[in-house]
């Protein structure tokens, strides 16, 4: 399979070493307008467009470009019969999503987003977990991803950058929203949003809240879901899943039960092998595009019901009015 990757950023250079080492997988060349500053493609061709990629000949591609040219990269790989894999979001609005999903399912090829969280290995983890009824009934989940600023991203706010990953994951493992209610702010002087905190009551009817920005000092990713058995957390940065067992011993020394309660249980960090997520989300697409059975891709239509659900979070704030709150 013969490999290009439009993109050389932050990104992009991951993408190319992979696909450099993969099985099954030539790369062929990559394309930016700034070329290889990271010596992440040295050995192959490195031209400035993507058209200029798809002379040298490709079966499929990597895009890692700034979110608003998606839609026209993207375009133009499907016109070409070039299998995609999109970084997230898919897009920078709704409109340029569906465009691509429409226009990859009518070349009857394989187009995916990266939504590299689904390819977790703490998120498979809970998630085969959860499947096996192993929480018992959930009544709710809660996701944290904030960090410093990203001086990378400059065309969309923090809930395109990094929300869709929270959205997505939710969706996944306990499905999709009834309602929700989200509060947005920007702090950083530019035009997009910088916070938001959401909480929204899903289909299943476990309660699910988000909490989102890049103005945090201390990054932290995690994933937390209660039942009537405990709780697993999930830490996406060191990929470890802990289940925290309800109270079984009673806590008979004050101080300790001020702190903890008045029942402690068991903790249990589980022990399970890790491959690094982009790793198996690059396998995953390979093998679609080869037509071999492997982990399910994260489709395109996927990725226009993330955007979806984003663009109603945001209202009125993309028309720069922070801060606001909508009530669905």
């Amino acid at each position: 399979m013969r490999v290009g990757v439009i993109g050389l950023g932050a990104m992009g250079r991951h993408h190319a070493r992979i696909w450099r080492s993969m099985e099954g997988v030539e790369l062929v060349g990559a394309a930016d307008p700034a070329g290889d500053q990271r010596k992440a493609a040295v050995g192959v061709p490195v031209v400035s467009t993507a058209k200029e990629l798809l002379e040298i000949g490709i079966d499929a591609a990597s895009v890692a470009v700034p979110s608003n040219r998606h839609e026209s990269v993207g375009l133009a790989l499907a016109e070409a019969g070039v299998h995609a894999l999109i970084e997230k979001p898919v897009a920078d609005s709704v409109t340029a999503a569906r465009a691509l999903a429409k226009a990859f399912d009518a070349a009857g090829l394989v187009g995916v987003v990266g939504h590299v969280e689904r390819f977790n290995p703490a998120l498979i983890e809970m998630r085969r977990r959860l499947q096996a009824n192993e929480l018992g009934k959930v009544y709710a989940m809660s996701t944290r991803r904030v960090g410093p600023f990203p001086v990378r991203v400059r065309d969309v706010g923090v809930v395109f950058d990094l929300a869709t990953h929270d959205i997505d994951v939710i969706r996944w493992l306990c499905g999709p929203f009834k309602t929700m209610h989200s509060v947005t702010q920007s702090v950083i002087d530019g035009p997009h949003e910088d916070i938001i905190e959401v909480i929204g009551m899903l289909e299943s009817g476990v309660i699910a809240t988000m909490s989102v920005n890049w103005v945090s000092p201390v990054k932290e990713r995690r994933v937390n879901v209660v039942g009537t058995r405990g709780a697993f957390v999930a830490d996406l940065l060191s990929a470890d899943l802990t289940f925290c067992e309800n109270g079984q011993v009673p806590t008979e020394w004050d101080d300790i039960s001020r702190l903890r309660g008045v029942t402690e249980g068991h903790r249990t960090t589980y022990a399970f092998q890790k491959k690094e997520p982009l790793v198996a989300e690059l396998e995953a697409f390979r093998d679609a595009v080869l037509g071999i059975d492997g982990q399910p891709v994260v489709t395109l239509a996927d990725g226009v019901g993330v955007l979806e659900m984003a663009e109603e979070l945001l209202g009125p704030s993309r028309q720069r009015r922070p801060p606001y709150s909508i009530c669905h």
